[in-house]
């Protein structure tokens, strides 16, 4: 039960997050032990909830978990949902907080430990695996020195993971850094926007071939002028 006050989370039910989940002693000095929402997010807190009826506001765990995920990456660099704040989203929706550990594990898009500056996503299903993914994800190894999936670069600044379809098949192989998509990626150039990264520059997303959409490269293909007319 929380204390009433929405706000405060409500003691561990069930064993908490460590009773349920395999914590190492690195993930524990990872944890922060406290978090509470900032101004930002608190103002959009109410047009979250007001989304559901009162008797299902457990159906806003995912919103409120994005909206740790981005506050965290506002105020550390690091875009992550610590255990602590799983309680208070738990304690605001008035929900186990063990639902919500559910919901955070489950999910890729939520990160249940510290990342990297740069969210390296590879997307290594059918089509972009066809497409070349493997040498994407080489490139990305090959950058920045990562053996290994889920691992964070030396220098803190990459972290890489291989994920299901990101839903841009046509301009495959796709790789996702942190919210923006470029697709069309070879070997070559996954390196540069990887160093154009390291810089502190932000390509434009999208085809790194310049393709507008989901066009066929090269020339138009499309019949403009019937002959004749």
């Amino acid at each position: 039960m929380s204390s009433g006050d929405g706000k405060t989370p409500p003691p561990d039910i069930g064993g908490g997050f460590g009773g349920t989940h395999a914590v190492d002693e690195m993930e524990r000095r990872e944890q922060p032990t406290h978090f509470a929402f900032d101004e930002e997010s608190e103002k959009r807190i109410p047009e979250i909830l007001a989304r559901y009826p009162e008797n299902r506001k457990a159906s806003a765990v995912i919103p409120l978990l994005w909206l740790v995920q981005e506050q965290m990456r506002r105020q550390t660099g690091v875009a992550w949902v610590p255990k602590v704040a799983m309680d208070v989203v738990a304690a605001r929706l008035g929900m186990p907080p063990i639902r919500v550990y559910e919901v955070a594990t489950f999910y890729f898009m939520f990160n249940t430990r510290p990342i990297g500056r740069y969210h390296l996503q590879v997307c290594g299903t059918t089509p972009c695996m066809l497409r070349g993914a493997e040498e994407v994800e080489r490139a990305c190894r090959d950058a920045t020195g990562i053996t290994g999936w889920g691992q964070t670069s030396a220098d803190g600044m990459f972290t890489l993971s291989e994920v299901e379809c990101v839903g841009a098949c046509v301009n495959a192989p796709v790789l996702q850094v942190d919210l923006d998509y470029y697709e069309d990626l070879d070997y070559e150039s996954t390196l540069r926007l990887i160093e154009a990264l390291r810089r502190g520059e932000r390509p434009k997303p999208g085809s790194v071939k310049g393709r507008q959409g989901s066009a066929p490269e090269g020339e138009r293909t499309t019949l403009l002028d019937v002959p004749g007319e």
